[in-house]
């Protein structure tokens, strides 16, 4: 990651998980800047991966993992034969679209993180054979593993955007620096 988290406010620890979050959240995004739709979709290397799936991929973990700790149903759960739909844009999904709602589900862990009583404060995980039985994690597991999660694609994404037309990291921040000034 090439941009600066700023520090936060001494002993602030949701503001600083929430603004490292936010930084992975922006590095995956700059991912598209600049290249269309065609592009965000195709896959220049041997993995199935695309920009625009790997966006629409991290809005619908984030919502999930945010459900499991409000411990309300996801409206956007995967099934088996679903799952692979997660991770690229089906008929009339557009990137735009992919990003409204992803922006909509960030407000929505902030606030949510923001308001939790104590970052101690646990929610059980589903069954599932990659976890414990009957295992529980807590509010500040959840945002670390978001910036585990969306760091690892932004990663990913990186290695795409650079395959696609040799743009580093470092080029897009630029590119988005000059579109902001």
């Amino acid at each position: 990651m090439v941009t600066h988290v700023p520090a936060e406010t001494p002993g602030d620890e949701r503001g600083a998980l929430l603004l490292f979050t936010e930084a992975q959240r922006g590095a995956l995004r700059r991912s598209i800047l600049g290249i269309s739709e065609e592009q965000a979709a195709s896959r220049p290397s041997a993995s199935e991966l695309s920009l625009s799936g790997l966006l629409k991929h991290v809005a619908e973990t984030e919502l999930n993992w945010l459900r499991m700790a409000q411990q309300r149903p996801n409206e956007k759960e995967r099934t088996r034969e679903t799952w692979p739909d997660s991770f690229r844009l089906v008929e009339g999904e557009s990137i735009p679209q992919v990003l409204a709602f992803w922006d909509s589900v960030a407000r929505e862990t902030e606030e949510f993180i923001r308001a939790v009583p104590s970052l101690d404060d646990t929610f059980p995980l589903p069954e599932a054979p990659w976890f414990p039985k009957e295992g529980r994690v807590s509010m500040r597991w959840l945002m670390l593993h978001l910036v585990e999660e969306i760091g690892r694609h932004a990663g990913h994404a990186d290695i795409i955007r650079e395959s696609l037309d040799g743009k580093s990291s470092f080029d897009l921040v630029a590119l988005e620096r000059q579109s902001a000034g």
